[in-house]
């Protein structure tokens, strides 16, 4: 579809201060509070703020995390860091997000981190490049290795003179890993059991109004395979293609690929089976005015759907219905056994459907869509954001941005409008659209998930976007509807989990699997963070500066000048 600076502003729908208001409950990436008023605000600080020129930069292949003029960062923690005396810091971070211990002290809370998967190359000592069937040749050891950095971890932080740093060994400090127990919030068993073993393929996520994480569990099916079903429903294992831990621990795939909760106070886990079994990207939750929740998901994979689970009691993740999107006509549709005949001949009860989710969707007729992946909801139009990363065998390379308007924007209508609205491309200025998040102002940032085997190559079509970066479009102001380029990511890297501190003045942001594509450690394809080690290290980093307390104060510069 055509872009242009009008039509993204009419798109999202351009709001004064005076009208700006944000729903009930809504908590994601970037959603964390009201804006902030100006009251105190000054006039002298308006101005310098004003000032400030939004800068794009320029496509770059370096090995460094490069932002534009107004920005600077610190990390955070990185992997391997000591986060307690037992534990250590994950790898693959993906996923943040920030809960205030106190509700009037913005600088000092809990992050949570989501650790989606492993290098063995670096967390193993294991080269899977050097042997045909990368599953075996591997010892229990290496695996044990491998399941303790996958997961997530919480780490309690505190802004100390302008920069974030962890507080050594706080109660909160641990790590929920891939040999965690864990709940089934379900009445009945799966596979035998009703509580299961480790968390695992953890990619975006959320926070409940009840003030718990949300962790997604995407691609688990590289770990302990698949279960498949042909037409006489009769079920065959397909072993995992790449870390083959099926062949040291006896975990059926079952128990993975499930929307976890996590209570930050105690490290407790449960895995939500309403919510569905599919490559989970996220989980964004809205709380409705009776304290039903919604809850919207996507289905990261080629031709996969767009989920949303209505609940029927207050506060619950439990009861309550779970549909699937028909964007063609606009329609929800029941993955409910009950009162699905199509669901009955083929399934035994609701719990085969929600574990058999995919196969379900597709009888109901649920429109295959390009990898949806991240979801946001729009704190100013409530209309709801999903990414559509790329779908290679439809040659959509670049991906593009869905946009779902809820009938009578009554979040659990049973109707809707789809539209796209923004294509990725070179004539749009990024590709493959992963992470969304909207800062205190409504402005939309965006991160880019082109592949690292794709990255950089004369025959890719990613060649001019060079390394994966971070977009902003504004909302406001003489920058309206541009899109800006505003970090650039360190060599394989993407960067990932954006969200923003309850005061608007900090972006969290992971920087995950920089130099990936190293196949010798002595000549690795990337050293950052340059911290001596000569290895790339994922991390999690603080954005600051004077450009982020402009972007999430723009809607009130523009009122007040």
């Amino acid at each position: 579809m055509e872009y242009n600076r009008r039509n993204f502003i009419s798109f999202l729908g351009k709001a004064s201060l005076g009208v700006m208001i944000t729903p009930p409950f809504l908590i994601r990436c970037g959603n964390t509070t009201t804006p902030p008023n100006t009251e105190n605000f000054s006039e002298e600080n308006l101005k310098r703020l004003k000032k400030i020129v939004l800068e794009s930069l320029a496509p770059s292949d370096k090995d460094d995390l490069l932002l534009t003029n107004g920005l600077d960062y610190h990390t955070i923690v990185k992997w391997g860091d000591k986060i307690s005396n037992q534990d250590t810091f994950g790898f693959n971070n993906d996923f943040t997000c920030f809960i205030p211990l106190d509700e009037n002290n913005p600088k000092d809370g809990l992050l949570w981190v989501n650790h989606e998967y492993v290098n063995p190359l670096y967390v193993s000592d294991f080269n899977y490049r050097e042997h045909e069937d990368p599953t075996k040749h591997r010892t229990k050891e290496q695996v044990d290795k491998e399941m303790y950095d996958v997961g997530g971890s919480i780490v309690r932080i505190k802004e100390v003179n302008g920069m974030w740093e962890i507080v050594e060994n706080d109660p909160h400090n641990r790590r929920i890993t891939g040999k965690t127990p864990i709940e089934l919030n379900w009445d009945t068993p799966i596979k035998g059991k009703n509580t299961v073993i480790g968390t695992l393929a953890n990619c975006s996520g959320g926070i409940t109004p009840w003030k718990t994480f949300i962790t997604c569990e995407e691609n688990y099916d590289g770990f302990f395979g698949e279960t498949t079903y042909d037409e006489n429903n009769v079920a065959t294992h397909i072993p995992s293609e790449y870390y083959g831990w099926e062949n040291f621990y006896d975990y059926p795939p079952e128990h993975y690929g499930w929307v976890v909760e996590v209570n930050p106070k105690d490290g407790k886990a449960q895995k939500h089976i309403a919510l569905g079994r599919f490559a989970h990207e996220c989980c964004t939750l809205y709380e409705l005015e009776d304290k039903r929740i919604v809850a919207y998901t996507g289905d990261d994979r080629n031709n996969e759907h767009l989920y949303k689970f209505i609940s029927s009691k207050p506060s619950s993740l439990k009861e309550g219905t779970l549909y699937v999107a028909d964007t063609i006509n606009g329609k929800w549709l029941a993955l409910d056994w009950e009162n699905q005949p199509i669901l009955k001949r083929k399934f035994k009860n609701q719990t085969e459907v929600l574990i058999r989710a995919r196969e379900a969707a597709k009888l109901l007729g649920a429109t295959a869509l390009n990898r949806p992946e991240d979801i946001e909801i729009d704190p100013i139009t409530g209309n709801i954001l999903v990414s559509l990363t790329n779908n290679k065998s439809k040659n959509d390379f670049h991906g593009s941005i869905l946009k779902i308007e809820e009938t009578h924007g009554a979040f659990d209508a049973l109707t809707f409008k789809a539209s796209t609205y923004i294509a990725g491309g070179e004539e749009n200025g990024f590709s493959c659209p992963d992470n969304l998040a909207f800062d205190l102002s409504g402005n939309l940032w965006i991160t880019s998930d082109m592949s690292g085997s794709a990255m950089n190559k004369e025959d890719k079509p990613y060649m001019p976007f060079k390394n994966n970066s971070l977009f902003v479009i504004p909302r406001y102001g003489k920058d309206a509807g541009k899109v800006i380029r505003v970090a650039s990511a360190p060599k394989d890297a993407e960067l990932t989990g954006p969200w923003f501190s309850p005061d608007g003045k900090t972006l969290f942001l992971s920087v995950q699997h920089p130099g990936e594509q190293t196949e010798d450690l002595d000549n690795p394809t990337s050293k950052w963070p340059f911290d001596g080690d000569n290895i790339p290290k994922p991390a999690v980093v603080a954005i600051t500066g004077d450009l982020i307390e402009k972007m999430n104060k723009l809607n009130q510069i523009e009122s007040n000048l």
